[in-house]
């Protein structure tokens, strides 16, 4: 095998070797930065609450033919050049403005109906007050609260407790970031989009459940035997997972991209605009927590146990430490039969190289200068090197006369 292979290639032959938690000052760090962003321009700007949030008036008729700009040149003697106006579709006009009293809003029907060269009658008018808007936040903090109470008392009870707390932190932080990234951006905050932000809570917890499941699977095996650090065994369980992480989150995020292109660019359906938005915004955010802030924090906290503790110290001393074995190499040591010398053969095939212990067996781990082996195991025969004598070999019989 090329040490020149792509990292296609090694990501699906299971040849990768990322230290996650080695360099989580570097997630930390960026992940700090955009929420520090976040949260200057909520203090600064708040977020942009659309209509069903902060209440107003809205005007909604058939147009056809009538553009966004010719629809502001009319409403401009009424004062609402700066109202929201949209088309849905080809032909559907919809202006928002704050709440207007019933005097302003007939003049606002007149001036769309002769706009759109339609009856006032066919001028839909809706008033929506701010109360609908708050019973929704409401709501939604209600179902944050319950959703937070519940998964933790699931994962501690399915896992341990500090597994819940590092899952917590990362949604905590798809929270945070979600959150800025709208307050940067000035999305419109509207009530699908409330939706869209509870739905992909689910998903930012599914990626890290998938996660933690690895680390506890090698935990029983790898981690039990002394020769591997606890940050070491979840980057190795990282790795192990991290193309199915990848595939995951495109084949969820490609239809969000659809609807966002087709469904709101192209056909014009604002609503689908705003729940796919947040929708892609949380699966990206989501998809980085589960990778890049639960595992290195769950390492963090794994480490200070006297358990784990001691054994870092043990690798360490004995020259070993960041022992990142590739999932090829640690599939050969599991499934070579057991036997002490197979397995490290199998491993040393898989790219790995040995790693003093505090016992007998060394611990192997892949090697960063030798090419993956393709021929056979065996060691090549020397000149000067003799077999080992075999005491219950027979002895060869030599050659005679038959009696």
């Amino acid at each position: 095998m090329s040490e020149k292979a792509s990292l296609r290639h090694r990501l699906y032959h299971g040849e990768t070797a990322f230290d996650f938690v080695g360099r989580r000052r570097r997630w930390f760090l960026l992940s700090s930065l955009v929420i520090l962003a976040g949260v200057v321009s909520l203090v600064t700007q708040g977020l942009n609450y659309g209509i069903d949030f902060k209440g107003g008036s809205s005007w909604e008729l058939k147009a056809a033919g009538v553009s966004v700009a010719e629809a502001r040149d009319a409403l401009r003697p009424v004062g609402l050049a700066d109202a929201k106006i949209q088309l849905q579709g080809s032909d559907l006009l919809r202006v928002q403005a704050d709440r207007r009293a019933a005097a302003e809003q007939a003049e606002v029907t007149e001036v769309l109906a002769r706009l759109g060269n339609v009856e006032p009658a066919q001028v839909s008018v809706n008033d929506v007050g701010p109360s609908w808007g708050k019973d929704v936040t409401k709501k939604a903090r209600n179902a944050l609260v319950v959703f937070f109470v519940l998964i933790t008392a699931y994962i501690s009870l399915r896992f341990e407790w500090k597994m819940a707390l590092a899952a917590m932190a990362a949604v905590v932080h798809d929270i945070l970031v979600t959150v800025g990234v709208y307050s940067l951006s000035r999305f419109e905050v509207a009530p699908a989009t409330v939706v869209a932000f509870l739905t992909i809570l689910g998903y930012s917890l599914y990626d890290t459940i998938v996660v933690f499941d690895k680390v506890e699977e090698n935990a029983r095996g790898l981690a039990s035997s002394g020769k591997l650090t606890y940050s070491d065994m979840v980057n190795l369980s990282m790795n192990q997972v991290l193309m199915r992480s990848l595939n995951t989150s495109l084949v969820a995020i490609l239809p969000i991209l659809s609807i966002l292109l087709i469904g709101a660019g192209v056909l014009g359906a604002t609503t689908l605009k705003d729940f796919g938005l947040a929708l892609l915004v949380g699966l990206l955010t989501g998809a980085y927590s589960s990778i890049f802030i639960a595992a290195p924090v769950l390492a963090m906290l794994k480490e200070r146990e006297p358990r784990y503790a001691a054994v870092r110290q043990r690798v360490l001393a004995k020259g070993g430490g960041s022992g990142l074995l590739t999932p090829a190499a640690a599939a050969a040591m599991a499934g070579s039969g057991g036997a002490g010398s197979r397995s490290k053969a199998a491993a040393k095939k898989a790219g790995a190289k040995p790693v003093a212990t505090d016992d007998d067996d060394d611990l192997l781990v892949p090697s960063t200068k030798s090419p993956v082996a393709t021929g056979s195991s065996r060691p090549a025969n020397r000149p000067g090197n003799r077999p080992a004598n075999r005491p219950n070999a027979p002895r060869p019989r030599k050659k005679g006369k038959k009696r």
